[in-house]
């Protein structure tokens, strides 16, 4: 049980902080704009729970099949990619928030299409199947959909409380710095295992 709740927890927040600031967050924005709030988080939590499904059982293939220091290193680097990449930031493109506005059929499937397209190979995908190498799946896939679903809801909320007006840099800066923490402490780890 002690293994759930860790792969919860950890898969909950990085998965959180790793939202913050993503396209996915703008994408929900502007679906929450055209639909009720409810059918919009209805639909990521569908998309987010089959991607993330897929991203876990490929992590714990790839746990399986490589030892836990070499693991431990790769994932480290990657961290410190996806706070690179959060420092970056993403837009939603012309096209993206084009077709968001004119989905006409039931919102849940306009928002679940768009969300499992957008998801694939996004980075919270590519940290779900990094934090599946190490911890246990089920835990890795509640805490990290719960994790993007949780982000995606404030950012929801926020948006329309604040008029759309979020402080994005502050954001992007922070969970980036995370990333970055995750990302040295597992090569650490990595290094200590392989020593």
């Amino acid at each position: 049980m002690e293994d759930f709740n860790t792969a919860l927890a950890i898969s909950f927040g990085v998965i959180f902080v790793a939202e913050l600031g993503d396209k996915s967050q703008l994408m929900a924005l502007t679906f929450a704009t055209r639909f009720k709030a409810i059918p919009v988080i209805i639909g990521i939590t569908v998309a987010t729970s089959v991607v993330h499904l897929a991203s876990v059982a490929l992590g714990v293939g790839v746990g399986a099949a490589l030892p836990t220091g070499w693991i431990a290193l790769v994932a480290g680097l990657a961290f410190l990619g996806f706070g690179a990449w959060t420092l970056r930031g993403d837009k939603l493109t012309d096209e993206e928030r084009r077709k968001a506005e004119r989905t006409t059929r039931s919102a849940i499937i306009a928002v679940s299409i768009a969300f499992f397209l957008a998801e694939l190979g996004d980075k919270t995908m590519l940290a779900t199947i990094t934090l599946a190498t190490q911890h246990g799946w089920f835990g890795t896939w509640l805490g990290s959909t719960l994790g993007m679903v949780a982000a995606d809801a404030l950012a929801i909320g926020v948006g329309r409380a604040l008029g759309r007006r979020m402080p994005e840099k502050a954001i992007r800066y922070g969970a980036s710095a995370l990333f970055a923490i995750c990302g040295l402490w597992l090569l650490l780890d990595g290094i200590r295992q392989l020593a």
